[in-house]
């Protein structure tokens, strides 16, 4: 529905806001400086008038444009002034508001070619530059920033009602600009108070309901996050340059960043032609951090003491509530070619997780089975050799044409493995190495050495609970425990623990050659 692409759209265009605010020792470099930043991220600064007046430089008019793959931004400073403090720093200020513009083209709007016009608000922002040329410190602080959906064109709609709204409260932050040539550093850290956005707004594409009548559709959303606080560092390239990402990483781009954050809040609240759906959230934590230069590509992220309920026509219950006590997700990849092995990392988690009696009541009636709070955790890590870049098409197209794998591994270590559910738990961990010159012994698998330590408890009252829920039929039980009894040796009362084990071209369980 273009309602909800309109919304997506909306968030998209905070990011077109954000104008670099970087400076230089003098009002004349600071200007000239903040002119050549914009440039390398590709946008243009076009100035109505400039009045140099030595210790001050004022900027009336200043036009921002930006055009890239299709999408448009344009706005309006009425204002920017560049004052010499006397003492080695240059203060910048502006106007409290402008206007900007962002401009979809048919494919990212829905089918129709689509103009968002927003207002920023920033009242009292204050930007002080000092240092030198060869690095240049920036601090900022404003008591806040907001960014408001003022009216949408373009859409095929008799009328369009949305209203949108995205606030910083209490900002500040500090840059450090390096220039060298075509090449910049910037190393950058920011906190703020708090973050709020408010989407309200109605849908005039009629919904289908269950009895095949239709309605326009409606809804809010607000979301709350508090105590921001991030970095980013890295080295940044031209515009022009960061067409080809292959050619920019070898050319030195590179770039990282975290972001950190207390509690969160969101309620969504949306209505159509089949009723009421409503979503409520609480988050205690969040955190994200990523990383990219020639040689790697890494991300991760975690929540802790998140709850979330929803109700809506299409659960067969009043509600659904689940909830976990935290989750993540680590990943960390080699990207260019090279002749030796470089580190790569997989974690996926997820601790403690529940969900309302409802659902557990849909298949476990009786309640059988033990409702105990679920775990997953995969955590592994090892070497690889990539024999082409990941960003290199050509490079990647030839390896896809040819038998050979684009890549080697090397190692993998199982740094922990653990299932929890319904009364069962399987942990383990483990480590191999692979000898890539033999892909005969495993079936064009490259031939492992390294064991793997598994236990499991509670797995046969499992499976004798599912049975006696029909969820499973009792044959099918019977080939997995004979199948068990292969591979695992039981050590306690309802436990059961296994060594699989690659070595001297064969594979052992428990001391037991299977192959």
């Amino acid at each position: 529905m273009k309602f909800w692409s309109l919304a997506g759209s909306t968030a998209l265009a905070t990011l077109c806001a954000q104008v670099p605010a970087f400076a230089d020792v003098t009002p004349a470099q600071v200007w000239q400086s903040w002119q050549d930043l914009s440039a390398s991220y590709g946008q243009t600064l076009t100035a109505g008038n400039v009045d140099d007046q030595g210790d001050t430089l004022t900027v009336t008019g200043l036009a921002i444009n930006y055009d890239q793959n299709g999408v448009k931004a344009a706005g309006t400073i009425g204002e920017m002034v560049f004052a010499d403090m006397g003492d080695g720093t240059v203060k910048v200020t502006m106007s409290d508001s402008y206007p900007l513009t962002l401009t979809l083209p048919p494919e990212a709007a829905g089918g129709d070619p689509t103009t968002i016009s927003l207002q920023i608000d920033q009242p009292d922002l204050t930007i002080l530059a000092s240092g030198d040329t060869a690095e240049t410190s920036y601090s900022f602080t404003g008591p806040s920033v907001t960014i408001a959906l003022t009216g949408v064109e373009g859409v095929e709609t008799e009328a369009v009602d949305i209203t949108a709204k995205a606030e910083l409260a209490n900002m500040a932050g500090k840059y450090i600009f390096t220039p060298d040539g075509d090449r910049n550093a910037l190393s950058s850290s920011y906190s703020a108070d708090s973050l709020t956005v408010s989407f309200a707004g109605t849908d005039p594409d009629p919904s289908p309901s269950t009895d095949g009548t239709a309605a326009p559709s409606s809804g809010t959303v607000a979301f709350t996050m508090k105590d921001i606080t991030g970095t980013t560092n890295g080295t940044i390239l031209n515009a022009a340059a960061m067409a080809d990402m292959a050619a920019a990483l070898k050319a030195g781009f590179a770039t990282d960043g975290s972001f950190n954050a207390g509690e969160s809040t969101v309620e969504v609240d949306v209505t159509d032609a089949r009723g009421n759906t409503k979503l409520s959230g609480k988050g205690a934590t969040a955190a994200l951090s990523f990383g990219m230069n020639d040689q790697r590509i890494a991300y991760s992220g975690s929540a802790t003491g998140v709850t979330t309920t929803m109700s809506s026509p299409d659960i067969p219950f009043p509600q659904i509530s689940l909830s976990y006590a935290e989750t993540a997700f680590d990943f960390l990849m080699p990207v260019s070619a090279s002749e030796t092995p470089a580190d790569f990392k997989l974690l996926t988690k997820l601790v403690d997780f529940t969900i309302s009696d409802e659902v557990w009541d849909m298949f476990d009636p009786t309640k059988q089975l033990p409702r105990d709070p679920a775990t997953l955790v995969i955590d592994t890590k090892g070497t690889a050799t990539l024999k082409a870049s990941l960003f290199d098409a050509a490079a990647m197209k030839a390896a896809g044409q040819t038998a050979t794998p684009p890549g080697e591994l090397n190692s993998l270590e199982v740094t922990e493995l653990r299932a929890k559910f319904a009364g069962a738990e399987l942990t383990g961990n483990g480590a191999f190495t692979f000898d890539n010159t033999d892909t005969t012994t495993y079936g064009g698998m490259p031939a492992p050495t390294g064991k793997i330590d598994l236990k499991a408890t509670g797995a046969n009252t499992l499976m004798d609970k599912l049975v006696a829920m029909g969820l499973m039929p009792e044959d099918q039980v019977m080939g997995m425990r004979m199948m068990l009894s292969m591979f695992a040796n039981a050590t306690g009362e309802d436990e059961l623990s296994s060594t699989l084990e690659f070595k001297d071209k064969g594979f052992y369980a428990n001391g037991q050659r299977l192959q």
